[in-house]
């Protein structure tokens, strides 16, 4: 997956990540707060802050650790939460991370690795087929200005309610 973009969600202002499946027609959006579509707009413009910003000083970590972030991969879907993982390669063995999406974007960004979506959370996830007769522009503004809360989880139980968790929803945005 690739990062399209960043949006707004019109009915609450929330920041919208937005995720491309690479030389294909899916599109991924995932609700997330505030200061992480700051970190997230603030690398893909490559604006240098005077001072390093949280997800720069993990950068330098694992680089003066000797470690290497090998991927991140969005790998779970619970009541309308997104959950992902970090990969980091030290000492020839491979270690995983509990990460809220976004936060793993911002890394991945930053030190250059690959962002993956498991299959399985493609599936289960309301995401955005991309028609080839219209663009993608187009297509993206015509779903966000037509979005709801109940749009984004297939066989969802009832989804989650307001709750204190500061993962990634699909319905608003946590933390």
């Amino acid at each position: 997956m690739t990062v399209r973009g960043l949006a707004l969600d019109p009915v609450t202002n929330a920041p919208i990540v937005i995720l491309k499946a690479e030389g294909g027609t899916r599109l991924l959006p995932i609700w997330i707060g505030l200061f992480e579509a700051n970190a997230i707009a603030i690398e893909m413009e490559k604006i240098v802050a005077p001072r390093p910003m949280t997800h720069d000083l993990l950068k330098n970590m694992i680089e003066l650790l000797d470690a290497r972030m090998e991927r991140m991969v969005v790998d779970n879907l619970q009541e309308n939460t997104f959950f992902a993982s970090i990969y980091l390669r030290t000492d020839g063995r491979e270690q995983r991370l509990d990460a809220r999406p976004s936060d793993a974007i911002a890394l991945a960004l930053r030190t250059g690795a690959p962002i993956f979506v498991t299959h399985d959370v493609l599936t289960r996830s309301r995401g955005i087929e991309l028609a080839e007769d219209l663009g993608e522009a187009d297509q993206w503004r015509q779903w966000i200005d037509h979005i709801t809360p109940g749009d984004f989880i297939r066989n969802s139980p009832g989804g989650a309610g307001p709750g204190t968790d500061d993962r990634e929803r699909t319905d608003r945005a946590d933390g």
